[in-house]
């Protein structure tokens, strides 16, 4: 009886109604999940964007932002040298970082388990602990620089204020993050195909430009993309070496942290310059999932 009242009150029930209800059971607990990425992302983008094609004087849209901004040297500057840095960044961790991965991918479990660990404590130490650990290291008294000093190296760690100063402090945890998104796609190359290839008379050197770089170069675009974007977005760590105020090597995020902290350029101009940063991410993304997609091609 109760199960006939049920179907009875369900066929009673209107077809928008029960499509209401349906949508509900499917999306409903990711309600929370949506109003979360729409409050923290989608609308604090809309009020970037919008923030940056307003006129000074409010209610109007204009270019003039971004003319005045992106027209200045020191903008560009900065917009250059974030990007040149993310690039030497970016393209050393893919060379140090790929042959990590599939020697991390050959391991025994053990040690794989052990670098694991190892790997994922790197990638997580960044900003100004990082910045201690190089200062104290490669700094003018650190560790390294004296002992190659007590053996009579004349070799000189570059400063922390330097281009290459920063490239190394950048590698200490984008090599582990890079080394990290790749080492699942390691596991594509089987044993059997370089033993095919042997059987064909094939050498290491063919194996790999013929089938292992073709299958494994989109997974490493992939995480150099988002290598590249990670390197241009840091702030923390750039801000603890080279300093907020006037630095020696200006960034596109400490141009930002200093019109944010005062009114020397203009309250428009930090606007365009996280729109440029919005631009940057959403294009790496879909560059990082056109590769994604041409790599499960393989699969």
């Amino acid at each position: 009886m109760r199960v006939l009242r049920h179907r009875a009150g369900g066929r009673g029930q209107s077809a928008p109604a029960v499509a209401a209800r349906r949508w509900l059971t499917d999306w409903g607990p990711a309600l929370p999940l949506i109003g979360l990425g729409l409050g923290v992302l989608v609308v604090p983008c809309a009020v970037i964007l919008r923030a940056s094609f307003a006129e000074p004087a409010g209610g109007g849209v204009t270019l003039a932002n971004w003319i005045s901004v992106l027209g200045g040297r020191s903008a560009r500057t900065a917009i250059g040298n974030s990007l040149a840095l993310a690039v030497v960044v970016a393209t050393i961790a893919l060379i140090v970082g790929g042959p990590l991965a599939w020697s991390l991918a050959r391991m025994a479990r053990g040690w794989r388990a052990l670098n694991l660990g190892l790997l994922t404590v790197a990638n997580n130490f960044s900003g100004i602990g990082l910045a201690f650990g190089y200062v104290a290291a490669l700094g003018s008294y650190g560790m390294i620089t004296l002992g190659l000093k007590a053996l009579g190296v004349g070799a000189t760690p570059p400063a922390p204020t330097s281009f290459w100063g920063l490239v190394i402090a950048y590698e200490y945890g984008i090599v582990p993050m890079f080394v990290l998104l790749t080492l699942p796609a390691m596991s594509l190359i089987r044993e059997e195909w370089w033993e095919a290839c042997q059987c064909c008379g094939a050498g290491r050197l063919q194996f790999w430009r013929h089938v292992g770089l073709p299958m494994l170069a989109p997974f490493l675009g992939a995480g150099w993309l988002l290598c590249f974007t990670w390197a241009v977005g840091l702030y923390g760590l750039p801000v603890a070496l080279l300093g907020s105020s006037r630095p020696t090597y200006p960034l596109i995020t400490i141009d930002m942290s200093r019109t944010m902290m005062g009114s020397l350029f203009g309250s428009q101009r930090m606007p365009v310059l996280a729109a440029v940063l919005m631009i940057l991410a959403v294009g790496s993304l879909w560059l990082y999932r056109w590769l994604l997609k041409r790599g499960t091609n393989w699969l």
